[in-house]
Parts: C-alpha cells; sequence; structure tokens
C-alpha cells in the first residue's frame, strides 16, 4: 500500500483513497503545520500501480519531487516530496521500469480569445496576491476590476468552463482557477505571463451578451 511519511512529524498516512488532499487547512487528509503550504496546496492521486502528485497550482511555493518543481508527476518509492518547505518521502509504491523523470502530459491549453485571458487573469488575482490559500474571485469582482456588466462575465465563464472541460457542481472556478495556473496562463505579478499575456490589461465595455446568465 502506498504511503506519505512527513519527515518533521514522522507520521505515516496510507494512501487508501483515490484522492488524497495536502494542505495546511483543517479539512485535508495529510495536514501539513507549515506556513509555507497553502491551505489547499496539492493531491496525490492514485490510478492502479500509478501514483501522481498534483500541484494545486494557488500557492507561490509550489511543490517539488526531488528538488525539482512540477506541475504534475508520477512518484516512484523513495520520492522526496516537498509541499512548500514541509518535506514528505513517499513509500510502497511498485517497483516498474518508467523513464527517468516521468512526468504526465500536461492538456493543451484551448485557444483563448483577449477577453477570457482578462477574466482568467481577474478570477486568478486573489489567488496569486498571498502564499496562503485564498479563493479566486466572484463573478461580481471580477465584472468590477474589468468595468463590465457580471452577466457578460458569467456568459465568458461558461465558455471557459466548456475550453477548460470543467464539469458542472461545486466548486468549478477554484478547478478552472488551478487549471489555468497549472498551465502557466496566469502567473504571480513577479513572474512573466505565457504568451505575451498582460495580467492587467482590462476588457472594453461588453453589450454583447444578450442571453441568459449560470
Amino acid at each position: 500500500m502506498p504511503y506519505l511519511r512527513v519527515e518533521d512529524s514522522g507520521d505515516v498516512v496510507s494512501l487508501t483513497s483515490e484522492v488524497t488532499t495536502v494542505g495546511r487547512g483543517q479539512g485535508v487528509d495529510v495536514r501539513l503545520d507549515d506556513p509555507s503550504v497553502s491551505r489547499l496546496h496539492a493531491e496525490i492521486i492514485r490510478r492502479g500501480p500509478y501514483v501522481y502528485v498534483v500541484d494545486l497550482g494557488l500557492s507561490r511555493n509550489g511543490t517539488r519531487v526531488n528538488g525539482r518543481p512540477v506541475a504534475r508527476r508520477v512518484l516512484e518509492d523513495g520520492d522526496v516530496v516537498a509541499f512548500g518547505t514541509a518535506r514528505c518521502r513517499m513509500g510502497g509504491v511498485p517497483t516498474e521500469d518508467l523513464p527517468t523523470e516521468a512526468e504526465l502530459r500536461r492538456p493543451a491549453v484551448p485557444e483563448l480569445t483577449r477577453r477570457e485571458l482578462d477574466v482568467l487573469a481577474s478570477l486568478c488575482r486573489p489567488a496569486l496576491s498571498d502564499d496562503a490559500f485564498v479563493a479566486p474571485a466572484t463573478a461580481r469582482e471580477i465584472a468590477a476590476d474589468l468595468v463590465v456588466t457580471e452577466a457578460a462575465v458569467k456568459q465568458h465563464l461558461l465558455r471557459l468552463y466548456q475550453k477548460f472541460r470543467i464539469s458542472g457542481g461545486l466548486n468549478r472556478r477554484i478547478r478552472l482557477a488551478n487549471e489555468v495556473v497549472a498551465l502557466g496562463l496566469v502567473r504571480p505579478a513577479d513572474q512573466p505571463a505565457a504568451s505575451g499575456f498582460v495580467p492587467d490589461a482590462r476588457l472594453p465595455a461588453d453589450n454583447e451578451v444578450t442571453g441568459p446568465c449560470a
């Protein structure tokens, strides 16, 4: 059975579930009492005999495997996984001949309009403003930030959920923010963004949306 050993405390957590959450918050499966760790920092996922870690992308401190920053990474027995500065060691992972530094392929970035990029930047800005986890902006906050109607923002968000294949249910904004940060589309203010994206760009007034709001 795969397990995670927390180096500071020596605690051992068996990875019995398909998804094990890691962070500083009260509701996670592996709680790390370290200020460099976000409240919801990462997930460890089991798929058959394989185990991989997914950094949720809402902390500047990130996740590292054997000292290298990762977004998604297949784990092997003995790997040292650092969430911020909190170190853990993987154990109990079946041995298999995997390529060195094996990483899961990231999903392709969908084609996005300038307006959609502006909405994503505003959505993620609160989460990138502090080391600790902060919820992404609401549709109302995005509308105020970009000086457009809330109805227009909701229509843009609906299209973005479809483009990034974010299914319905709870926490869709958080799942969307996780995905775009992990893909490097939106980054902290002190880092350059991908594809020449300027985070401070503003949407013009949007009067073209006439359909119902989500």
